[in-house]
């Protein structure tokens, strides 16, 4: 049995929403800028003395409001600087005709921006509700963090991608079956909501195979299939064809643990102060692609004593760049957190991602540490061992 710890995904929604509702214009911002840009071309315009005034372009100010702030915000800047232009054209002692035209034109402006302001808010409304759709559907098909079973303590973070709307396809799983607890962590090429349905595909299959199959080979196999099922239905409706790269693991009770990588990025073994990422060989196809080659998927297996942590991740990690284009060094970095216990050390990955990026990443986000649960002992040292299959070992990483 798996039980989920720690705060559930109604927590994180409630929080998605109390940040979505944040005024992008903050009120003391809004106010001050109101007066200090009123006061500033007043006066310039008072000081000058040219024939040329300049406090008619006091009109343009709504314009600006309703491209950052609310509806009413931008009522409020209207309404300002209606009655600023109108006073200023009373002070200076202008004809009436020249003051009623520019009186009309200020507010003639300003119901135009509010109307420009009232349609992209309801774009952005629009935008966030698709967002949060996608988002909360994501969610809801991967467990939420931190997991548990018997035998194994899971923990990580997930965070899917909002920017631009685009919604990726990581996911995860975890399934402690009869023969071992089986791990699931894949990524569906492309974005938005097919790639969701096909994460749903494979979430799906692995697990029903996980609990079916007997072998590690038989889970893969299933989870293949199904991907060229899913591809045979997307095309006869007209939609691109998909891949999906995957690392399947099965965990046994003993030190060593059996990997299918199908296209994945490899794990990376921590412990006693170090990280280093296993070397599993030459990845295979992902799924939906072995019609392509000849060669089968093999099983490798790789050391994971009591004690030691497992990271698993997505290209959303490896693939994220700074401003100046820089792949985010993630084996450098574990090692500066090798002794931080699995649920911070996720955490410090994606703090440290974020501020790498210089804000959120635009792909989604998966990182899973693994640990077993229980007394710690065994072997003392990372190292190949061979049952007729690749061999896997820890290796360094830059």
């Amino acid at each position: 049995m798996i039980h989920a710890v720690g705060p559930g995904r109604g927590t994180v929604v409630a929080r998605e929403r109390r940040r979505r509702g944040r005024p992008r214009l903050p009120t003391p911002t809004y106010v001050a800028g109101l007066l200090l840009v009123t006061a500033a071309v007043i006066a310039l315009d008072a000081g000058t003395g040219t024939a040329v005034r300049l406090f008619p372009l006091l009109i343009f100010l709504p314009a600006i409001v309703s491209g950052l702030g609310t509806v009413r915000q931008t009522i409020g800047a209207s309404a300002w600087v209606l009655l600023a232009v109108t006073g200023t054209t009373y002070f200076l002692g202008a004809e009436l005709d020249d003051s009623l035209m520019a009186a009309g034109f200020t507010a003639l402006f300003g119901v135009l921006s509010v109307v420009g302001c009232r349609y992209r808010v309801r774009r952005e409304e629009e935008v966030d509700r698709l967002r949060s759709s996608a988002s909360a559907l994501q969610r809801l098909i991967v467990r939420p963090l931190p997991l548990r079973t018997g035998d194994v303590e899971v923990d990580g973070l997930y965070q899917p991608a909002t920017e631009d709307t685009l919604v990726g396809g990581d996911m995860y799983e975890v399934a402690a079956t009869r023969d071992g607890v089986r791990v699931l962590i894949a990524d569906v090429q492309g974005k938005g909501l097919p790639a969701i349905g096909t994460a749903l595909v494979v979430l799906g299959s692995f697990r029903e195979a996980a609990y079916r199959e007997a072998t590690l080979a038989g889970v893969v196999d299933a989870l293949e299939k199904s991907v060229v099922r899913q591809n045979t239905f997307a095309a006869q409706t007209g939609e691109r064809e998909r891949f999906v790269t995957a690392l399947v693991l099965d965990i046994g009770r003993d030190a060593e643990v059996e990997a299918i990588n199908c296209g994945h990025l490899a794990p990376y073994v921590i412990r006693d102060g170090d990280a280093g990422r296993v070397s599993l060989g030459e990845p295979a196809v992902p799924l939906g692609l072995a019609a392509l080659t000849a060669e089968p998927r093999t099983v490798s297996r790789f050391a994971f004593p009591p004690g030691a942590t497992l990271l698993l991740c997505t290209d959303g990690v490896t693939e994220a760049r700074d401003p100046g284009g820089a792949f985010y060094p993630l084996g450098r970095r574990l090692r500066a957190w090798a002794a931080d216990p699995p649920a911070r050390l996720a955490q410090a990955v994606g703090a440290d991602l974020q501020e790498f990026t210089g804000g959120a990443p635009r792909d989604d986000v998966a990182i899973l540490t693994l640990r077993r649960a229980g007394p710690r002992s065994g072997p003392e040292s990372i190292h190949a061992s061979g049952h007729g299959t690749e061999r896997g070992t820890a290796s360094p990483d830059t």
